[in-house]
């Protein structure tokens, strides 16, 4: 719950953000000179981007969520199984571990959105968030019954 309301705050101040940012640029272009109207421009594809951004990025993280809420109700969501440091951290050698396991789990049954999504869990405790989000992508297309593209 807690990561929901932070997400949704986030959103929110960056709206604002989009919003003051935004009307900045429609006061250069009304102010109507032609260098003014080039800054107001540009100022107004800043917002346009970052609103795009938001909404991919809330999409995303709506659609993981429904994934997440679907294995918890058929028991298959991973266990935390990582050990930990005494700051709380995970153990490197621990994430590697759990990694290893679902990769092969993962390549055993590459159709399975399951084994993408618990695949995802993994390389993000093993610090690989790139990666994460791209197995995460993977889950989700498969799920939706979407081709998923080759990686290389």
């Amino acid at each position: 719950m807690r990561a929901k309301i932070t997400y949704l705050v986030t959103a929110l101040v960056l709206v604002v953000y989009f919003v003051l940012v935004g009307s900045r640029g429609v006061l250069l272009i009304r102010h109507g000179t032609p260098l003014t109207v080039v800054f107001g421009v540009a100022v107004l594809v800043l917002p346009v981007i970052g609103v795009w951004f938001l909404w991919k990025n809330t999409q995303f993280v709506q659609r993981a969520n429904r994934l997440a809420a679907e294995l918890e109700a058929e028991g298959g969501l991973p266990v935390d199984e990582l050990v930990r440091t005494p700051s709380g951290r995970v153990d490197r050698a621990s994430a590697d571990a759990v990694f290893a396991r679902r990769r092969a789990e993962t390549e055993d049954h590459p159709d399975d959105w399951r084994c993408w999504f618990r695949l995802a869990v993994a390389y993000h405790d093993a610090r690989d968030t790139p990666r994460a989000r791209k197995a995460m992508q993977r889950a989700i297309a498969l799920h939706a019954g979407r081709p998923v593209p080759e990686q290389g």
